[in-house]
């Protein structure tokens, strides 16, 4: 899938037009015709173009709307002050879902056939590791917005989302001194993120005196979560530690609500927003608690902004805002900061100026120090359908 959105450097129409077209990944169904090389030779020559790989299917799917608004936000907001150093962006969105191996085809043709200059993702890990192989052989900088789990050091990769020493750490302590948890299971989905966060999730378990009763990892898209369920409810942890995605922790919960777990079982749940919340519901939210660098309701001024923005763009019953699916503005915002501390879009004054920058978004000030993201982050619990904070961390 390639929508391609266009936004007046100066102004305009606030609603921007999309165009989707099927890009294949065989080589047949991926070949563009001679009208497509004709429509990429009339583009602008000073025009920007991003590459916004954002899950539109699959279980990460769930965050696509708000992900894909809040790109055309930043992009209208920037384009509008001029671009980025004077280029005005060009945004395409490709669904970075599905079989990695098309993911990556996309990629290819992306680089190849629409000439984008660099790419933005909001997408699993596991795409983040093979797309990051094509970005560097193809020396197009790569900006990673979502929560993660730390680490990413590739020539060329800017990861900006929150990792577990500042997420999942605090959130551990505070259920251990303020609800005693001391037995905890692990769930997660079957691939990088969980697999490296629980690794470090443990080392945090074991500082405050408490111990892992179970651990599994679930293949993504499952939905029968009854051996699960049967399995913690067997193990009796204080606290279940959830790193499922998408519309996999949206069933896990609702079953675990159902079920009666909630009432009895505290939950921290990871890559967890007021997306997911909404799918899960308000009467299987019980004792859920979050730890995250953006929640909708945090009453900043910056947050307050950007959400008027967003429903002044994209009206009332516009997709819910949420964490992850925000991050892509936060991408955005991001790369503006770097450009212009950098004073060029090459490779490497960029990655110069990205490894040390404050830039602001919707979650205020966030400061990069050595490469890693550092914003505000709020710990919350899941009340209804909406987040209650309950301290910052």
């Amino acid at each position: 899938m390639r929508a391609t959105v266009n936004f007046p450097a100066h102004g305009g129409s606030a609603l921007p037009s999309l165009l989707f077209r099927n890009l294949s990944s065989s080589a047949a169904g991926g070949a563009l015709s001679p009208n497509d090389h004709a429509l990429f030779k009339r583009r602008g020559a000073n025009k920007l173009r991003i590459g916004g790989f954002i899950c539109c299917t699959g279980s990460p799917g769930v965050w696509g709307p708000c992900a894909t608004n809040s790109a055309q936000l930043a992009v209208a907001e920037i384009n509008k002050r001029g671009g980025i150093l004077g280029r005005e962006i060009e945004l395409s969105i490709y669904d970075a879902g599905g079989p990695l191996d098309e993911v990556l085809d996309r990629a290819e043709q992306a680089i190849a056939f629409d000439e984008v200059d660099l790419i933005v993702g909001l997408h699993t890990s596991a795409v983040r590791v093979g797309l990051r192989d094509v970005t560097t052989r193809h020396r197009i900088p790569y900006i990673y917005t979502p929560v993660y789990e730390g680490g990413e050091r590739t020539p060329g990769v800017m990861a900006i989302g929150e990792t577990p020493r500042w997420q999942s750490r605090p959130a551990i302590h505070w259920l251990a001194d303020v609800k005693k948890a001391k037995r905890w299971y692990l769930i997660g989905s079957d691939y990088v993120w969980p697999w490296q966060s629980h690794r470090a999730v443990k080392n945090y378990i074991r500082e405050t005196g408490g111990h892992v009763v179970g651990e599994e990892f679930v293949p993504l898209g499952e939905d029968n979560h009854e051996p699960h369920l049967a399995r913690i409810h067997a193990a009796r942890p204080d606290v279940v530690l959830i790193s499922l995605i998408g519309t996999d922790s949206i069933t896990f919960n609702r079953a675990f609500g159902e079920c009666g777990l909630g009432a009895t079982t505290l939950r921290l749940a990871g890559a967890m927003d007021e997306t997911v919340l909404l799918g899960i519901g308000a009467d299987n939210s019980e004792n859920m608690f979050c730890a995250s660098g953006y929640f909708t309701g945090t009453g900043a001024r910056a947050n307050d902004d950007f959400q008027s923005r967003y429903h002044a763009m994209f009206g009332p019953n516009a997709p819910p805002i949420g964490s992850v699916g925000q991050s892509s503005y936060e991408g955005l915002r991001f790369l503006e900061a770097v450009a212009n501390k950098a004073g060029s879009l090459s490779m490497r004054p960029m990655l110069a100026a990205g490894r040390n920058i404050v830039y602001s978004g919707a979650r205020g000030p966030v400061a990069i120090r050595n490469g890693h993201a550092r914003m505000p982050m709020h710990l919350a619990e899941a009340d209804g359908l909406d987040f209650k904070l309950i301290k910052p961390l």
